[in-house]
């Protein structure tokens, strides 16, 4: 009953006015977003970032966890029509999205992808809600050492499953963790790393960050690869509905595409791409049409859906109840918390209960939003998807420097944000994936105000990492992980030796 009372008390917050209108504003420029190809909702978050700090701290996270969602609703859109994944996640819709879109079925695809959305977002908020509780009472009894193991796990986590391989995602999470070390020692007021520019005083903002590295390097990667180009299909009204055959079809795969995609959005490092593969490749296995996946059935748009939206809903939970970020877009809603004086962890449900609970019910009233928005606006996304993208990359950039310029209303963070989109980019070339060092960045000065308070305690005895229960089980299990790493890449640079 407390679950039910507290998630009452949370739908009346959201639908205060103010909340209401940034849930739906965050639900259309998320979805608007993500209809772009090459965008993501990564990007799309750190583009409207600087319009929440202006804000109170309930109606920015509700914004941004509209967007979010938004924006992996979005990026299936352009994976049906174009067979151009909008975000990572959606590039498993195009496997059986696409070949519905050639046979004339676009309508029902895309209808399909909005009613599997919005009941893996259900399934997703109903998780979070009965399990955050649970775990902030669970985290209570963390201390310093603790903390500073479970951040360190998140850190390895994120790192090992980087689809660069995991000596990629550490040598990327060491980089954010140093690039976070820029500024002045809040502890000795000493200056770090400044290079004598006094605009780096302060340290570099996440927005420029998160800007530079998502927003300007993927614009390069567009270009580079012409993304681009016009839809073709038309969009028949009268034929979006599936049939009651088709209907009785979608049920089992959005369940256990919402089941499976709960359980990997809240494994922190996984995030809305590796549960929509999973969930994908199981329903693979089980469906009774397991033959014909791959050319063009609902199922196979369905449950990759599910997957994702239920994992965006449920990267909350370790990121607002540990402080650890569920998935990297979750390492911006950390930074947007921090900005606002809001320290994600298990202090939260306590201190901010309307704050926690307004977000999981604006989870019901977004996924609602996005149904009934987007079926009359699928004509609206197909003429979007029309205008050639060597048009959109104007606008997208004036945003971007818009967004950083007003942070300081300094030029030097305009030119600092291209030269990390342009590092960004030489990542990408040499498969360094960006992601990492953005949880790197975020966590880095939290694991490390951890790491003092820890010695602090203990007069300078590392030991107390280890006598700690807690901390002695997390830091066992990060050592698993990085020796399962280790010796998988171990294995993988034998085979390939044997191979030439």
């Amino acid at each position: 009953m407390d679950i039910l009372s507290s998630f009452y008390g949370g739908l009346l917050v959201v639908l205060e006015p103010q909340n209401l209108m940034y849930c739906f504003a965050g639900v259309f420029l998320g979805t608007f977003i993500g209809v772009l190809p090459g965008i993501g909702s990564l990007a799309a978050i750190a583009m409207i970032l600087p319009l929440t700090f202006y804000l109170e701290p309930t109606s920015a996270l509700v914004m941004i966890a509209g967007v979010y969602y938004g924006a992996e609703y979005g990026g299936s859109i352009a994976s049906i029509l174009m067979n151009i994944p909008g975000t990572p996640a959606a590039s498993i819709t195009c496997i059986d999205g696409y070949p519905l879109a050639r046979k004339g079925r676009a309508g029902v695809a895309l209808f399909s992808t909005a009613t599997a959305s919005f009941g893996g977002g259900i399934i997703g908020m109903i998780v979070m809600a009965a399990l955050s509780p649970s775990l902030a009472t669970l985290a209570l009894s963390f201390g310093p050492a603790d903390y500073f193991a479970v951040i360190l796990l998140g850190l390895v986590a994120a790192s090992a499953v980087a689809n660069g391989g995991a000596l990629r995602g550490i040598s990327m999470v060491v980089a954010g963790l140093m690039l976070g070390t820029i500024g002045i020692d809040l502890t000795t007021g000493d200056l770090r790393y400044t290079m004598g520019i006094p605009e780096l005083r302060d340290g570099v903002h996440i927005v420029i960050v998160a800007m530079g590295l998502f927003g300007v390097t993927e614009l390069i990667v567009s270009i580079k690869a012409n993304v681009g180009g016009k839809s073709t299909q038309k969009i028949d009204y009268a034929d979006f509905y599936p049939s009651k055959q088709e209907w009785k079809s979608l049920f089992a795969p959005i369940l256990r595409g919402g089941s499976i995609g709960s359980f990997f959005g809240a494994l922190p490092g996984t995030g809305q791409t590796i549960a929509a593969a999973i969930a994908y490749a199981v329903e693979k296995r089980v469906s009774p049409q397991r033959k014909d996946f791959g050319t063009g059935v609902l199922p196979g748009v369905a449950v990759p859906e599910a997957a994702n939206n239920s994992a965006t809903q449920t990267a909350f939970i370790p990121t607002l109840t540990l402080g650890v970020p569920g998935s990297p877009p979750m390492a911006l809603v950390i930074g947007a918390l921090m900005i606002h004086g809001i320290t994600p962890g298990p202090r939260l449900l306590v201190e901010q209960p309307n704050l926690f609970w307004g977000l999981v019910a604006s989870f019901l009233i977004g996924n609602v939003m996005l149904l009934v928005l987007n079926i009359p606006l699928i004509g609206l996304w197909v003429r979007l998807l029309q205008i050639p993208y060597k048009y959109m990359y104007p606008t997208i950039i004036v945003l971007i420097c818009m967004g950083v310029y007003s942070l300081n209303n300094n030029v030097f963070d305009i030119w600092l944000t291209l030269v990390i989109g342009a590092a960004g980019y030489v990542m990408r070339l040499f498969k360094f994936e960006p992601a990492p060092l953005l949880i790197g960045f975020v966590l880095g000065p939290i694991m490390e105000e951890q790491l003092r308070r820890a010695m602090l305690l203990s007069r300078g005895d590392p030991m107390v990492f280890l006598e700690r229960p807690i901390s002695a089980t997390l830091l066992a299990i990060t050592a698993l992980i990085l020796i399962g790493a280790s010796f998988a890449a171990f294995r993988s640079y034998r085979m390939t030796r044997n191979q030439t």
